[in-house]
């Protein structure tokens, strides 16, 4: 059965696995397909009389949770459109997009509700609290509508997160969504036996579209975790849940290789030299490998990465450890998914060969590295930002292709491979296309770099590294016991070991790409839902300014 719209998706889900388990809290309440119909049906008649209409925007501001889902699928499949609003946003933002969106009521959760405004509480026909869905406040009482509605409809809008500029909402109808279902079973099918762990903000189009709607549409149950996948909430969860499909980002998977494999085989001279023979590396990563998919819940068949760049090391960990893992990519504006693989098929670098339905194209490629932007057509590509029509013209070809923004090339046999964000380029001083996520890449390599962003700063390359203070702490160990009287010795030893990552990356990358200085970030870098580096704010502080522009935000990213 192909599904057009959000209404017939729960029509479908309802009718079909009534009695399984649709969404459930990890040690807490759980819902019925047809209990999730029930509670659709509830927020629905809270909404109309509230004076709500079909065509009415309605924002979704809200951790997540099973009544997440609910609230979702009550205001889509009524003919009213959804604003899923990332949580991360500041309360002034949150205010400003529920204003933008022109947003008559709201579903929030406890926490988030106390970072808006009294003013756009007063604002709204009608405020509910997502947990339990009861009415928090209601200033209008009328009667309002629902129609089901039209594939070409206007289902959602969501406000991107934006790393260099102000977010944009991004208009999705109902058959871009839907379509993400065939193309994800395109690539990797699924059945009532899966269960997904879900870890990322559902108000991500990543997480909704692939983590909710897709299981949603196959009878699949979804397990929510209920706070920050840190360590001590990740393997206890794991455990219990025993996933068999998990969407992380990068940095997950980064941080276990990084504190469980590299530290492991950097540790000493003897397991240096051991990973560095080919064939006895790759047998100690597949001896790793096995430990990891235990960790998991031995379950797993499938590990989606997406949301940034996944350090090339780590990747190489996994292809070699034969864990089921793929990289996608894809962006808010495309709903998200352009490009895929399964795990039996992936790739070291590549996303993948374009996803099924979606053509891709390079426009104005370089004749020496055959890489240019990539250009995509695709029935889940957005119908335009709102109420913003001359950024809208700036994203799409003559021909009607939507511009990505990224740089990269094509496999003879079709797979894509991402060198960049084609507004990240640095131009040398003379004329070299220098790619800063590349020379990242090398740094975070580095077992002591726990994040990086290169920057240029009068015709100078600079790294801004942000230190893993419990690698150099187990380093340096004698440091850490006294920190007054060794304070001295310990900033000795980061200057040091400066010089030594400017050594090691300067190494392993070409002439241009070399870096002339390695300055510390005490503080992590400020990053967007998904994980990537507020790159603006660091471009700006050190020197470079960047003229905020149509910023297409990326949502399913990217190996390099």
């Amino acid at each position: 059965m192909k599904i057009n719209t959000l209404y017939e998706l729960l029509q479908h889900g309802v009718t079909s696995y009534g009695s399984r388990t649709a969404f459930e809290m990890i040690n807490g309440e759980s819902l019925s397909y047809a209990e999730v119909g029930r509670r659709v049906a509830a927020v629905q008649e809270a909404l109309v009389d509230a004076g709500i209409k079909a065509g009415d925007k309605v924002a979704l501001l809200s951790s997540s949770m099973p009544n997440w889902g609910v609230c979702y699928l009550a205001v889509t499949a009524a003919g009213m459109v959804v604003v899923p609003i990332l949580p991360d946003f500041s309360g002034p933002e949150l205010d400003m997009i529920i204003a933008h969106s022109e947003a008559k009521a709201l579903l929030v959760s406890d926490k988030l509700f106390s970072k808006l405004s009294k003013q756009t509480i007063e604002s709204l026909n009608i405020v509910i609290r997502t947990k339990n869905l009861g009415i928090i406040a209601q200033h209008v009482t009328a009667q309002g509508s629902t129609r089901v509605p039209a594939a070409d409809d206007l289902a959602a809008i969501i406000y991107t997160s934006g790393t260099t500029s102000s977010p944009k909402g991004v208009m999705l109808t109902h058959k871009a969504i839907c379509a993400q279902i065939g193309m994800d079973y395109g690539i990797f099918p699924i059945d009532e036996s899966d269960v997904f762990l879900s870890v990322l903000p559902l108000s991500h189009t990543y997480e909704c579209s692939i983590g909710l709607i897709y299981p949603f549409s196959k009878g699949a149950r979804v397990v929510y975790l209920d706070r920050q996948p840190t360590a001590s909430a990740l393997m206890p969860a794991l455990k219990s849940v025993r996933p068999t499909v998990m969407l992380i980002v990068p940095l997950i998977i980064e941080k276990i290789y990084r504190h469980q494999v590299q530290a492991k085989f950097n540790s000493n001279a003897f397991w240096r030299t051991l990973v560095g023979a080919g064939f006895i590396r790759r047998y100690l990563y597949r001896v790793a490998g096995k430990k990891l998919k235990k960790v998991f819940g031995g379950r797993l068949r499938f590990l989606g990465i997406g949301g940034a760049k996944l350090d090339r090391q780590a990747e190489q960990f996994l292809l070699e450890a034969r864990v089921p893992y793929a990289i996608g990519y894809g962006l808010t504006e495309t709903a998200p998914l352009l490009a895929g693989a399964a795990p039996t098929q992936v790739r070291l670098g590549s996303t993948g060969p374009a996803a099924p339905g979606v053509q891709l194209r390079l426009e104005n490629v370089n004749p020496d590295t055959q890489q240019g932007e990539i250009v995509a057509l695709s029935p889940s590509v957005m119908l335009g930002y709102y109420k913003n029509p001359e950024e809208t013209k700036k994203v799409f070809t003559a021909d009607g292709w939507f511009r990505t923004g990224d740089l990269g090339w094509f496999s003879p046999d079709g797979w894509l491979y991402i060198k960049g964000r084609l507004k990240n380029m640095i131009v040398g001083p003379s004329g070299e296309n220098i790619y800063p996520e590349e020379i990242e890449s090398v740094l975070n390599s580095h077992v002591f770099i726990a994040d990086s962003l290169v920057t240029e700063q009068e015709g100078r390359l600079v790294a801004l590294v942000h230190f893993n203070r419990e690698e150099l702490e187990a380093r340096y160990e004698e440091l850490k016991y006294d920190w007054e009287v060794t304070r001295g010795a310990w900033e000795k030893r980061i200057e040091e070991l400066k010089k030594e990552i400017l050594d090691y990356v300067n190494s392993q990358v070409n002439r241009f790409s070399r870096i002339s200085d390695v300055v510390e970030e005490k503080e992590e870098f400020e990053m967007t839902p998904t994980k990537k580096i507020k790159r603006f704010l660091y471009n700006k502080r050190h020197g470079k300014e960047e003229t905020p522009t149509a910023e297409t935000s990326k949502d399913i990213k990217e190996s390099q």
